[in-house]
């Protein structure tokens, strides 16, 4: 006889484990169920951002950073840095027990709000029926009167490439590596490609990436992405593009890659190789063909504008439906929909969703961008900030970069704030509560920021969309 419960949530990534907790605070009696397990067969929760994504990587990025910036910076500030050394195996442990003492606190939460934890594989059967199967082999079945499918997603792997998780590795094993490569191949130099190429270049590594698009971060506002390939240049990182990769040979001197570009077929050899072109769903396996859940041909679970999936009363979040693959999507989507079944009316607003790339410097942004703007004919106003111009990044050594703010040229409204600088994955989110609560542009221009911040440069940046910006020249009007 199967269990019954109120929700059942499948998958225990960011999304997963908070549309459980919320669903249990909201009275409902919840169970999540997740398949992951360590290396000795026990159970570990967070999914792949606390595992193997958002947080691992960025342990290492911010140790890279720190490491490259005695490297090259701390001289200039009378710090001496003679004996300075890199020990990578404490420097991977350190990782290691940030994501263990992570994922015991995903566990320690789920528990402490009545979560039921099961670890297994489900399949989500006919009649809101998941089949859940353990490590053993043993089967049981779980029955709730909604279900919340949060699968996650997987590195996607290209024929062209294929992965012997030595030499050839993708995002997972490039979190692992027990020694600095000499020389290392990226294919992609998006989200994933460029922060895993930042870490293992400024440890050391020659670092190539090639990218098979034309132009550079398409997806970012182009005055930030030409920002920020000229800056990553600077850097050391030789960047490619245009490049489509079409074969690879494993050989005792290294991976050879061979790809075409505008000059025809290339070779590039490196001692080890990242794949990282993007993810995919997770959900192979997931869905019974007679569970009145529609997959697409991606992968990817149809729902609605609340995460209802084709069969009332099951729902999808995070990286399995629509929209991007960022964990704080799914985390809103699982709260709204535990909310949801709970009776609310709560709604993700999909617009202000921000985006990081935590290189260094980092990227943000929210919104539209101005290409995007000028394509739906919005008339807009701009204005920009350099950092160079910020008295805080001026004594924080830290001034490449902008801040820009894109508002509406007849309502001031804020369309889009994009940002390349230090601390950008922070000073974003003033950015996201400002056009959450449909703010202008001089509603930012009038608000007070603490000085010195780099805060600063996005009030003045705010500034510039009307003239008035304090800190940078200004042409005189005719």
């Amino acid at each position: 006889m199967s269990k019954q419960f109120d929700v059942a949530v499948v998958g225990a990534g960011p999304a997963g484990y908070h549309a459980a907790i919320r669903a249990a605070q909201l009275g409902l009696k919840t169970v999540c169920i997740d398949r992951w397990v360590d290396a000795s067969g026990q159970a570990v929760l967070g999914g792949t951002c606390l595992n193997v994504g958002c947080i691992p990587s960025k342990a290492l990025l911010d140790t890279s950073h720190k490491f490259s910036q005695a490297q090259s910076e701390f001289e200039d500030l009378g710090i001496m840095t003679q004996g300075l050394a890199l020990d990578v195996a404490q420097m991977q442990r350190h990782k290691d027990l940030i994501v263990q003492n992570l994922t015991k606190g995903v566990a320690g939460l789920l528990k402490s709000n009545g979560v039921e934890v099961v670890t297994g594989t489900a399949t989500l059967q006919a009649g809101k029926i998941l089949k859940v199967t353990d490590a053993a082999g043993q089967v049981s079945t779980i029955a709730a009167a909604h279900i919340i499918l949060a699968p996650g997603s997987n590195p996607v792997d290209i024929p062209a490439c294929v992965r012997d998780d030595e030499m050839i590795v993708d995002s997972t094993g490039a979190l692992a590596f027990d020694a600095v490569p000499k020389t290392l191949g990226v294919i992609g130099a998006g989200v994933i490609g460029l922060e895993l190429g930042s870490v293992w270049s400024r440890l050391g590594a020659k670092v190539v990436l090639l990218e098979a698009m034309p132009s550079f971060l398409p997806t970012a506002d182009e005055q930030i992405s030409k920002e920020a390939l000229k800056l990553y240049k600077k850097q050391g990182l030789e960047i490619r593009l245009g490049a489509k990769v079409t074969g690879s040979k494993i050989k005792k001197s290294g991976v050879e890659v061979i790809y075409e570009d505008g000059d025809g077929t290339q070779k590039l050899t490196v001692d080890r190789l990242i794949v990282a072109v993007g993810r995919r769903a997770e959900t192979k396996g997931l869905i019974a063909l007679d569970a009145g859940v529609v997959v697409d041909d991606r992968g990817l679970i149809e729902v609605n504008e609340v995460c209802e999936t084709t069969c009332a009363g099951v729902y999808a979040v995070g990286d399995a439906v629509r929209g991007a693959m960022l964990a704080h999507k799914g985390m809103e989507e699982g709260v709204m929909v535990a909310e949801r079944i709970a009776g609310g009316k709560p709604q993700v607003n999909y617009e202000t969703v921000p985006w990081v790339i935590y290189t260094h410097p980092e990227i943000a942004w929210v919104g539209a961008t101005e290409a995007e703007l000028s394509a739906a004919e919005t008339a807009v106003k701009v204005g920009v900030f350099p950092l160079a111009a910020s008295g805080r990044a001026m004594a924080s050594n830290e001034t490449a970069g902008l801040i820009k703010v894109i508002a509406d040229a007849a309502t001031d409204r804020v369309l889009g704030v994009h940002m390349i600088g230090a601390h950008c994955s922070e000073m974003i989110a003033e950015a996201v509560i400002a056009m959450e609560f449909g703010a202008s542009a001089e509603d930012l221009g009038l608000t007070m920021f603490a000085h010195p911040t780099l805060s600063e440069g996005l009030h003045e940046a705010a500034l510039a969309v009307s003239g008035h910006a304090i800190h940078i020249a200004h042409r005189k009007r005719r």
